[in-house]
């Protein structure tokens, strides 16, 4: 389905009954990647998916899709179903949307799950690698994406779940120039949003790969702690909803539940 926002298609899935359920996709993806998940979620709840701007199906708004920004288009479409509350499950960036969202919403989250993210701002070095990394996928669109997704997993995997791989890339290429940079330009500029997580009284959980190549898990160990946010610990790397698939969904499910 399609909804309008400051005249930007918004693509969106509404399925299933129950408390709703809010997934939230990360950079390079869109709402596919919870395929494999929504059948089972959709048994007990109501699901909705959405693609964040610049991703899937979702046009661009502007050259800087800010986490807030985003949050807000979230926001619209939960209006438009006349959704006052739910439960958030947000992937990498999907993690950091959920986090602006529960800062400008707070009063419609019932809890928040993030999924091989972070409430923690870019670091110095992360800035400057996502400013490379506009670099790069300004000169050769093919290849930022392919590597990027490539090392989105850990490397024992990279070749046992190669043809999951390609689907991902298939996917993640989808997703044009704009939508690529001005995300990256978001990502960049977000505050550190530990306060919000640390003193929400929604539950949370934070799912964390051992070998995420992405963020540290001994950062994210210490992150969920500080936080006093409940955490479990996958064996392997960014992509948890693949490599870890039956864990993801069973620790969902409970989540939910």
């Amino acid at each position: 389905m399609i909804l309008d926002y400051k005249d930007t298609s918004v693509f969106y899935t509404d399925q299933g009954h129950g408390t709703p359920i809010v997934l939230l996709h990360g950079f390079l993806e869109n709402s596919f990647m919870w395929q494999r998940l929504t059948p089972e979620l959709i048994k007990t709840k109501r699901v909705i998916t959405l693609d964040l701007l610049g991703h899937g199906q979702t046009g661009c708004l502007g050259y800087i899709h800010s986490m807030e920004l985003m949050a807000e288009v979230v926001h619209a479409v939960l209006v438009h179903l006349k959704i006052d509350t739910c439960l958030c499950i947000g992937h990498s960036m999907g993690g950091y949307v959920a986090l602006a969202f529960a800062e400008k919403f707070p009063d419609m989250v019932l809890g928040l799950c993030l999924a091989n993210s972070t409430s923690k701002a870019d670091s110095a070095e992360r800035k400057t690698n996502r400013t490379r990394a506009i670099k790069a996928v300004k000169q050769n669109h093919r290849a930022f994406v392919s590597m990027a997704v490539t090392n989105l997993f850990a490397i024992k995997n990279q070749s046992l779940l190669s043809d999951d791989i390609l689907v991902v890339k298939k996917e993640a290429l989808k997703t044009p120039l704009q939508g690529i940079v001005s995300a990256l330009e978001g990502m960049k500029i977000r505050p550190d949003r530990s306060d919000i997580l640390k003193n929400s009284t929604f539950k949370k959980l934070m799912i964390i790969g051992r070998n995420d190549t992405v963020i540290q898990f001994d950062d994210l160990v210490e992150e969920a702690k500080k936080t006093n946010t409940n955490f479990v610990i996958f064996p392997d790397g960014h992509m948890s909803y693949i490599e870890n698939e039956s864990l993801f969904l069973h620790e969902i499910v409970r989540f939910i539940e």
